[in-house]
């Protein structure tokens, strides 16, 4: 897959399949943007994500899109939300970007696609002026679960009750986070709990404050975890966020190691306990749970959750 930052320097030859939207978190519904133009993709023409700008709050990093992305799609455009961007009126966004410098063909976008100054153009702009521009339009149905429409603030809400199942199925594959793996306190050591920490980007969402069953993945192989995502109060008053995981069977020095963590299950909200000795206590008991968790995705959890927790496999 090749990778662009900004339209213009997109220089592709080709005709193209293209999709486009923000694709915070490549969710179920993106997930069916991005099969359709694959479904079009041929030695011909090329299946191109266009993807504007996530801003704050966001459920995946750039690099996260990209991986998620990577032998799936032939180009993903990454598409500042400049204020040329914001003025250009809808016509010109068609002429100038979807037909001259994309050379789209096919045109891919879900119900509520809006573009152009003002929000003017709609997929009924885009309809209109398919004629004239020489391309296809597919406009796509929105996914629902259970009724509801999966969409980026489905999922966030989600995980700010610390649903982390749920947001799982919406998106299509577990929600976590990666990062390289920095100095805490040590506290978790001198308690008999060695610790690995690791600190999500600034627009990264990290889930509801608490406690978690997860997986990480340290040097290509997965392993159980448990995990504190918050500011560890007990500790320390810095308000750093921080997901915090004791690790089930690794014994190595992680220490400037790239990891990557899974959210499986909300055990319970992060507390600030009395004294170091209360969060001692408690702590054992999280790696207790930690443990049950994963003895009972071992012994007896059906095969298609586990394949949906753990989508590559065992520990």
């Amino acid at each position: 897959m090749r990778y662009y930052r900004g339209i213009e320097s997109y220089h592709g030859e080709k005709k193209t399949a293209v999709t486009l939207g923000k694709f915070d978190g490549l969710h179920r519904g993106h997930q069916k943007l991005v099969d359709k133009i694959r479904e079009y993709a041929s030695d011909d023409c090329e299946s191109v994500v266009c993807a504007f700008d996530m801003g704050r709050d966001s459920l995946m990093t750039n690099k996260e899109r990209r991986q998620h992305l990577e032998g799936k799609v032939d180009c993903l455009i990454e598409y500042p939300f400049t204020r040329e961007v914001r003025e250009m009126e809808a016509e010109e966004f068609i002429r100038k970007v979807l037909a001259e410098q994309l050379h789209a063909a096919h045109i891919v976008v879900g119900t509520d696609f809006c573009f152009g100054h003002g929000k003017r153009g709609d997929v009924r702009m885009l309809a209109e002026f398919s004629e004239q521009y020489g391309y296809t339009l597919d406009v796509i149905e929105k996914e629902r679960y259970r009724g509801t429409v999966i969409s980026s603030t489905y999922i966030k809400d989600a995980l700010m009750q610390g649903d982390v199942e749920l947001a799982r199925t919406l998106l299509g594959y577990p929600y976590g986070m990666s990062g390289t793996v920095v100095h805490g306190n040590q506290l978790g050591r001198t308690l008999g709990f060695p610790t690995m920490n690791i600190e999500p980007e600034k627009r990264k969402i990290m889930p509801r404050y608490g406690v978690y069953a997860c997986r990480v993945k340290i040097d290509g192989k997965w392993y159980g975890a448990i995990g504190n995502a918050g500011i560890k109060p007990t500790v320390t008053d810095e308000q750093r966020r921080l997901l915090e995981v004791f690790v089930y069977g690794y014994e190595g020095n992680a220490y400037g190691k790239e990891i990557t963590a899974h959210f499986c299950a909300f055990e319970r909200p992060e507390t600030k306990f009395g004294s170091v000795e209360e969060l001692k206590e408690h702590v054992t008991k999280d790696k207790a749970y930690g443990e049950e968790y994963f003895r009972r995705w071992s012994d007896e959890l059906s095969g298609e959750t586990k394949e949906e927790i753990f989508p590559d496999g065992n520990l």
